[in-house]
Parts: C-alpha cells; sequence; structure tokens
C-alpha cells in the first residue's frame, strides 16, 4: 500500500537541500517508500523563497504541500528562509518540516519558536530515512486534515 492510499493527488514537495548528495537520497528514498509526491528541489535559501514568491502569485506550479528544509544553507540559512515563510501572508499556513543534520538545541528550539511542523534528524543510514519520509508521507497524504480541503 502506498503512503497515501490512492486517495489523494501526489503530495507537492519543496525540498530545500545544497547538497546533491542528500537531496538524491530524499528522492530515492520517497520512491522507495511509495510516497506519491510531485518533488521540487532548490539549493539554497535565496532561491527557495523566489521559487515560493513564484508559486504565492500564481507563477508556474501551486504551493507545495509540505516544504522539507534544510537549515545550513548558503546565501540565506534555513532559519531566516523560515522566518520569512512564516511572515508572508500567503506563505504561512505551508507546513515546514526542519529535515537537517543538526542536533543543536539552539537549531531546535529556534525552529519550534518559528512555527514549524516538525524537525527531523537525517540519519546516516539510507533505509531509516526511507522510513522516516514513508512516515511523513503517509501524516501529511492519509492522516492530516487540510483546512483548504
Amino acid at each position: 500500500m502506498t503512503a497515501d492510499g490512492g486517495s489523494r493527488q501526489p503530495l507537492r514537495i519543496l525540498l530545500v537541500e545544497d547538497e546533491p548528495a542528500h537531496a538524491e537520497m530524499v528522492r530515492r528514498s520517497l520512491e522507495d517508500a511509495q510516497v506519491r509526491h510531485a518533488l521540487t528541489v532548490v539549493a539554497d535559501g535565496e532561491e527557495a523563497l523566489a521559487v515560493l514568491a513564484r508559486m504565492a502569485v500564481g507563477a508556474g506550479e501551486p504551493l507545495p504541500d509540505l516544504v522539507l528544509l534544510d537549515l545550513r544553507l548558503p546565501r540565506v540559512d534555513g532559519l531566516e528562509v523560515l522566518s520569512q515563510i512564516k511572515a508572508d501572508e500567503a506563505l504561512r499556513h505551508l507546513p515546514v518540516v526542519i529535515l537537517t543534520s543538526s542536533e543543536a538545541d539552539a537549531d531546535v528550539a529556534g525552529s519550534y519558536a518559528r512555527h514549524i511542523a516538525g524537525y527531523l534528524v537525517k540519519p546516516i543510514d539510507i533505509g531509516k530515512l526511507g522510513g522516516i519520509l514513508q512516515d511523513l508521507g503517509y501524516h501529511w497524504l492519509a492522516g492530516n486534515s487540510d483546512p483548504s480541503a
């Protein structure tokens, strides 16, 4: 059974990840976990904000259902991206899940202070990442109630 039970459109995910190997690991893990998804990957915080701004005004693809955000990003770091998302009326409703290698208390606390939906530490084991992403996909596709649906 797929993570969404076949009940909805694919989960639109914006992955903000500067390490190509990590982005590929997430992509493969989502596929292996059979999470129906449409993945957009951007490599830095500035690009993430530009893509979200275009989506918010309806220029191109719709806003993502979920943002997976790394914290250590070039140009604009993840906490600043998160702050700008939550300060923007058109974007603040987006669920943002931090997906990072940082276990620092300041990063966890700073992320939750900015109203994230979750904080996930990237495991080294790709199999464990697949399980985490399968659970995440199931939650957002099948278990979560979306007020806009």
